[in-house]
């Protein structure tokens, strides 16, 4: 009877829910429909043959289209919670806020301040709550709810008062549950299983930049995206007009994470790599730890600078010209003085290039003019400079010395040609080391010479070519952006729910160029000059002092969030203290958060990778894990020749042991590629490639910041004799899983895992 009065109350508990899902649902359709009708309406409507016309179809277009955007990211798990308070006010917390047409609240965002105790109430401290409703859908189906009472007194008054709707469902937990599902590759949002810890963390203020430290599996990630959701709500004025920026370790990282802000109700951020800081340049070859190491440093600053000053110079003698049979000279005192007054302008290189040309110049006109007995004023002042200009005599000599130049070109001489790196870096590298930077021509550019390319970019300024169309183009944009702001409030007080999307001065900036529809991010992607509101730096322990200088740029008001833990760092140009690379670029507006707690990799897994950093004399402090694991690592001992076919064998058991999920394979960067063909190679016949889609093979550089439902791990020995730090690379593989962790050797294992054998 028990049992049947159980199944009962379940019942009504899920139809209940379902019923309120599926007027969530209608909501979020109606809406749907509407803005594509509005867009609909606006493309199909004539245009009104002037630019204000233009601009008025154009900014309802992007309304329309960001609103469009939003609601449809929204679709999967549209709502996860629900509080119910001590007052009798019930509260579902979703992915974004929905009101009904007489604008009563039916789903609440859960970035909103009367979300927050979704996430923070404890039974100790309840804050109002009587209960927390966890709700799990499976598309627009509820599929099972989870409650947790964090006032049993307050529940017991409430249901003595006649409240009927209190009636609580026991589940095997959100979080728990979440933390045992298959990994599908890609990160999915934490938003429904944020714990009081990471929600403080993604709740903290804007100003300043925010270290998210943790190790292995604590969410630092998730936290840090969510935290960019978070403020992009609460701070939209100051931050979505610039934009966010998110930096991750890898083209394959970045796949893993890109639909985690658009589920949150947020697009509109640029996602790349290190090796893409640079516009235009996609760089992804590594150099030699020991030359990452020499280009990460703040010396090569110095060298950059000390190149760009080298094409700024002096004469030792006169140089004569002639000018139709005038004699006249480039005056060793005359390009003395134009430098000088050239660098006090500071203006980068080839801005301050007009001013030298402009100092020049007029001295070779007063020259001509005396020559040819004129009094060079107005027109035939003008007339002179013109012939001065287009003497290819006039032009060569000046250029010799202020020449124009390309950031491109300026790096690649410094690291193509000995003589021109021996001027730059004299009394800053040693010979030694001048010869490690040196390369062949025509070498790709590595990731290493992206913060050269910035650097210089930074010190040349913008091409001469574009130097004038710039100026034009802004002086337009001044005249009009008045008239355009008046504009864009008016449609934007005309365009209700949607209005929160966007700030009048988004809308202007939008439509700058005659209409053309680029949204900030892909603006900003191709802008060098661009500066975000807020940036993500994930993976930071990675970046090199250089990196953070471009960085720095990027974000002039030290806004980020910054994830990293230095026991994971691998890179030979990485840090292993923050002070030591944040200070220099932030002083004492940068704090640290540390998350605890590892919700992903299992106690038995990383019981083992701790030992190995110990064994190595590597201090670390292991997060408290959330579970022990149901599978003990395993190791698997064989000739080298056979490791790729134990490799498969060892997927092959994983896959049987779990059920299904994604399995990743981590080795040495020599051999990833071999490994990946042989393991292709040697899956098992019959699994009409289901098993082949969910395995990877990754070089260590690549797995960072990844997670799996089993990870084997091949030839740790030669994954740490690959680099200065591959003790720490290891570490990295090590932690990878969520269930089961399979190590592949040849007999030799590194110390601290040596029951492996």
């Amino acid at each position: 009877m028990v049992g049947t009065d159980l199944r009962r109350e379940l019942a009504g508990e899920l139809a209940a829910e379902q019923a309120h899902v599926d007027r969530l649902y209608a909501q979020l359709d109606l809406l749907r429909a509407r803005t594509e009708e509005s867009l609909d309406q606006v493309r199909r409507s004539p245009i009104v043959p002037t630019p204000a016309g233009r601009a008025e179809r154009d900014a309802f277009d992007a309304l329309h289209t960001e609103r469009l955007r939003q609601l449809r990211a929204v679709e999967d798990r549209l709502t996860f919670g629900r509080l119910d308070l001590a007052d009798g006010v019930r509260r579902h917390i979703g992915r974004i806020g929905l009101s009904d047409d007489e604008r009563h609240q039916l789903l609440l965002d859960w970035r909103a301040p009367a979300a927050a105790a979704f996430y923070q109430a404890t039974a100790a401290a309840p804050d109002g709550v009587i209960r927390r409703r966890h709700i799990a859908l499976r598309g627009r189906t509820v599929a099972s709810l989870d409650d947790e009472v964090l006032d049993v007194e307050g529940l017991a008054a409430a249901a003595a008062s006649g409240r009927t709707d209190l009636a609580t469902v026991a589940g095997e937990g959100a979080l728990m549950s979440a933390l045992v599902a298959h990994r599908t590759g890609r990160m999915r949002d934490i938003v429904q299983t944020l714990q009081a810890e990471q929600d403080r963390v993604v709740r903290s203020e804007l100003p300043g930049i925010l270290v998210v430290q943790g190790g292995p599996g604590t969410g630092k990630t998730a936290v840090a995206l969510h935290r960019a959701a978070y403020l992009l709500y609460t701070h939209r004025d100051r931050i979505a007009r610039s934009g966010v920026l998110v930096v991750g370790p890898s083209a394959v990282f970045l796949r893993y994470i890109e639909q985690v802000l658009p589920s949150l109700g947020e697009t509109g951020v640029v996602m790349i790599t290190p090796g893409q800081l640079f516009p235009g340049v996609e760089a992804s070859a590594r150099d030699r730890d020991e030359v990452a190491l020499l280009k990460g440093s703040l010396r090569m600053a110095q060298v950059v600078k000390a190149a760009v000053r080298r094409r700024e110079r002096l004469l030792a003698a006169p140089v004569p010209l002639v000018l139709d049979g005038d004699r006249i000279e480039l005056r060793p005192r005359v390009v003395s003085e134009a430098r000088a007054r050239a660098r006090q302008s500071g203006r980068p290189h080839n801005e301050a290039r007009t001013t030298f040309v402009r100092i020049v110049l007029d001295d070779l006109a007063d020259q001509l003019a005396e020559r040819r007995r004129m009094q060079a004023q107005d027109d035939e002042r003008e007339a002179l400079l013109a012939e001065l200009r287009d003497s290819r005599d006039v032009r060569r000599e000046v250029n010799l010395c202020w020449m124009p130049l390309t950031a491109r070109g300026l790096v690649s001489d410094l690291l193509t040609k000995p003589a021109r790196l021996a001027e730059a870096g004299g009394g800053v590298l040693g010979p030694a080391q001048q010869r490690l930077l040196v390369r062949d021509p025509g070498a790709p550019w590595t990731i290493s010479d992206v913060p050269l390319l910035d650097e210089a970019a930074e010190l040349i300024g913008p091409d001469v070519e574009r130097m004038s169309a710039d100026r034009a183009a802004a002086a337009r944009a001044a005249l009009e952006r008045s008239e355009a702001l008046e504009f864009a409030r008016r449609v934007l007080r005309e365009s209700g729910e949607a209005a929160a999307m966007m700030t009048p001065e988004m809308l202007v900036d939008r439509f700058a160029e005659s209409g053309a529809s680029r949204s900030v991010a892909e603006r900003a992607r191709d802008d060098r000059t661009w500066t975000f509101g807020h940036a993500v730096v994930d993976e930071a322990q990675e970046l090199s002092p250089m990196q953070w200088r471009v960085l720095a740029r990027r974000v002039p008001n030290r806004s980020m969030t910054v994830v990293g833990d230095v026991a994971q760092t691998g890179s030979a140009a990485g840090t292993t203290s923050w002070p030591e690379v944040l200070e220099p670029i932030a002083g004492s507006r940068w704090r640290v958060e540390e998350l605890s707690v590892n919700y992903r990799t299992p106690s038995r897994v990383m019981d083992l990778a701790t030992s190995l950093l110990t064994a190595h004399g590597i201090a670390v402090i292991p997060a408290s894990t959330a579970r022990e694991g149901d599978h003990e690592p395993a190791g698997v001992r064989v000739p080298r020749a056979e490791l790729a076919a134990a490799v498969a064998r060892a997927v092959t058991a994983d896959d049987a042991a779990l059920g299904g999920g994604r399995m990743g394979v981590v080795t040495t960067r020599a051999a990833a590629g071999e490994v990946a063909k042989a393991v292709a190679d040697l899956l098992p016949p019959g699994t009409d490639g289901a098993l082949a889609d969910r395995v990877e093979v990754f070089a260590v550089d690549d797995v960072k910041g990844l997670e799996f439902d089993a990870v084997v791990v091949a030839d740790p020995v030669g994954i740490v004799g690959e680099s200065g730090r591959g003790v720490n690379d290891l570490y990295v593989a090590l932690t990878r899983p969520t269930q089961r962790l399979t190590v592949v050797h040849h007999g030799r294992l590194p110390a601290g895992m040596d029951h492996l054998a």
